[in-house]
């Protein structure tokens, strides 16, 4: 079950963190891996361990949000079957402290970004008759994260392009649903503690890890594991659909 034998896959943001064990576990189902990145370097570090592990991989430094840089690189790609709409940043700020340069740059990345990969997508996904379209969303475009103000609108609208590109692209078998995580411990997570919280890094990361009422963060492989069965043949009757992955934060945070 679960095999992605013959299926090829784009995942922005595949260098690190969740993006990276979506990247590891799709080759090592089967898949024909394509890596987009901001940080080439990261891309190569992935690259160079699926490649190690015996997968198919191939890396590429891409802006999402560079409309050109990402048609292009979806050209050089060609058909595809897969698009994990991962690559996203994060911020921290109420309405009233979150400046116009940080709304601007989460806006970018986290809604244009999806958006132009979508749009370079599409075409990609015709070429083999169909496909799946997974995005990456977040609890926060459930609940509304107190003092991510920009993070949660973006998701917000994550969810709701999901729902928009489920309903235009049925009649061409596409699918597309999203996945909306908790906190996950990733390498993105303790680098924003540290740049956010100088000083108080083991306290924050205990307090993030209990704001999940299962008592820690997710793992970027469980998140991973989700993505395969969304991505894969046994969840063809799903599209339009968002999955809470969360340790009970949406349903339990009482």
């Amino acid at each position: 079950m679960f095999s992605l034998n013959n299926k090829k896959a784009v995942i922005t943001g595949g260098g690190s963190g969740i993006g990276r064990a979506i990247a590891t576990l799709f080759a090592k189902q089967g898949a024909e891996v394509h890596i987009l990145d901001l940080s080439i370097e990261s891309a190569q570090e992935a690259l160079a361990d699926i490649q190690k592990a015996g997968g198919k991989v191939f890396s590429y430094a891409c802006n999402v949000t560079n409309q050109k840089e990402v048609l292009a690189t979806f050209e050089k790609i060609g058909n595809i079957d897969i698009l994990v709409n991962n690559a996203g940043i994060a911020n921290v700020g109420k309405v009233d402290t979150t400046s116009e340069t940080d709304f601007d740059r989460v806006m970018e990345v986290n809604v244009k970004g999806v958006y132009n990969c979508l749009f370079a997508a599409i075409p990609q996904l015709r070429l083999s008759n169909g496909g799946v379209i997974v995005n990456m969303c977040s609890i926060a475009a459930w609940v509304g994260l107190p003092d991510r103000f920009a993070y949660s609108t973006a998701k917000g609208a994550v969810m709701a392009m999901t729902l928009s590109v489920a309903k235009d692209y049925m009649g061409e078998n596409i699918r597309c649903n999203s996945i909306s995580p908790a906190r996950v411990h990733t390498p993105f997570v303790d680098g924003f503690i540290s740049k956010n919280y100088p000083g108080k890094e083991a306290e924050m990361f205990e307090k993030l890890s209990q704001s999940q009422p299962i008592g820690r963060m997710g793992k970027p492989d469980e998140i991973a594991s989700l993505a395969l069965f969304l991505c894969s043949d046994e969840a063809g009757f799903i599209t339009g659909c968002d999955y809470p992955i969360d340790g009970g934060f949406i349903k339990l945070n009482n």
